[in-house]
């Protein structure tokens, strides 16, 4: 017969079970956003969620009490899967579990610690696979933006720390905007261009691939192949001699793994579009202030301002997706920016009072 339990625990086995519930449904918010293996996933970590509810029920006995609320960034969490779902909920649902008290609660078992620490790892690889997806436009957006807010920002610091009116620096502000964005745009797409067309030199020729049929089966060069790709020698003949007895129409020569479409480099195109839109966005911000009639300190503070909140911003962002501290990434994408900005309005200030 188990002891009466305090009223302490009761409370904590209570806010459990209603955490425990509020995970559950965020997954099967996830599942129902999704098809095929994603969706068979999300709805076994629900399902597990499920057993561990069953523990602190079990626990609870007659003390259950009506359901309690989740933690608040749990509700949030479901909240954001049913407006949102994607990569940004799986981040935050990665970070939700590796939050787990469960190894230091003593009246959770081993097994729920260590459900709780592999849910985490299924949840960072769905996680993974939508960071793959986005990974290449995201890294665009983020650079654009980023260098939007600062390069205009200290431009425009710059100018106005040298004396410059106010028509003159919002002029040029307008400049470095379009300028800025044209060049981060042309520049994304020759360079994702250019890094496409030098990995798509490294797939198989199809030439190669048809003649496989035709190779002397006790003497040929096909494990040649394998081994100038990276196996070893026994490794490229063993997968040689498995290609050479399996033969088709449709196989090809590279090693398993070896191939890919190069789906974390993102397109040229949408590389280009989004390091446009965002360094666009980004160097608007400064800006704004100037096209509002602000000038002089009061313009610069404000624009300063509001620069440091899309810093803010965009480094938690990265942090969230990332599965890293957003609180540590904003504050380093602030420094990082404001420091480059706060070295050009230095140098404004000396050139304009060497001018004058």
């Amino acid at each position: 017969m188990h002891p009466t339990p305090t009223s302490r625990q009761i409370r904590r086995w209570r806010r459990n079970l209603a955490d425990e519930r509020a995970e559950a449904a965020v997954y099967r918010e996830l599942a129902a956003r999704r098809t095929g293996e994603e969706r068979e996933i999300l709805l076994a970590l629900a399902e597990a969620e499920k057993r561990h509810q069953e523990h602190w029920l079990a626990l609870l006995g007659p003390h259950v009490g009506r359901p309690l609320r989740g933690h608040w960034r749990t509700r949030g969490l479901g909240l954001l899967a049913r407006r949102l779902g994607g990569v940004f909920v799986l981040a935050l649902a990665q970070q939700a579990e590796a939050r787990s008290t469960y190894d230091a609660d003593v009246d959770a078992t081993a097994a729920m610690a260590a459900d709780e620490r592999i849910h985490g790892e299924v949840v960072r690889g769905l996680a993974t696979r939508g960071r793959m997806r986005m990974s290449g436009t995201f890294r665009a957006a983020v650079f654009g933006a980023n260098d939007g807010l600062v390069s205009n920002l200290a431009l425009i610091l710059g100018i106005g720390a040298s004396g410059a009116s106010q028509a003159t620096v919002l002029l040029s502000g307008l400049a470095g905007l379009l300028a800025g964005a044209l060049s981060m745009g042309a520049g994304e797409y020759v360079s994702i261009r250019s890094q496409r067309e030098l990995l798509e030199a490294a797939n198989p020729s199809p030439e190669a691939a048809a003649a496989i049929g035709h190779l002397d089966v006790d003497v040929n060069e096909l494990a040649l192949v394998y081994r100038a790709r990276g196996l070893t020698a026994e490794e490229a003949q063993a997968h040689a001699d498995t290609v050479i007895a399996t033969f088709s129409a449709s196989t090809v020569i590279a090693p398993d793994g070896a191939e890919g479409d190069h789906e974390a480099i993102g397109t040229a195109f949408g590389a280009a579009a989004s390091s446009f839109c965002f360094f666009a966005s980004g160097a608007l911000i400064p800006v704004l202030p100037y096209l509002f009639g602000a000038e002089g300190l009061t313009a610069i503070v404000v624009g300063s301002g509001l620069v440091g909140i899309a810093l803010c911003l965009t480094g938690a962002t990265v942090g969230v997706l990332s599965g890293a501290s957003p609180v540590k990434r904003a504050l380093r994408q602030l420094a990082i920016g404001f420091g480059a900005a706060g070295a050009t309005y230095a140098l404004g200030l000396v050139f304009g009072a060497a001018v004058g």
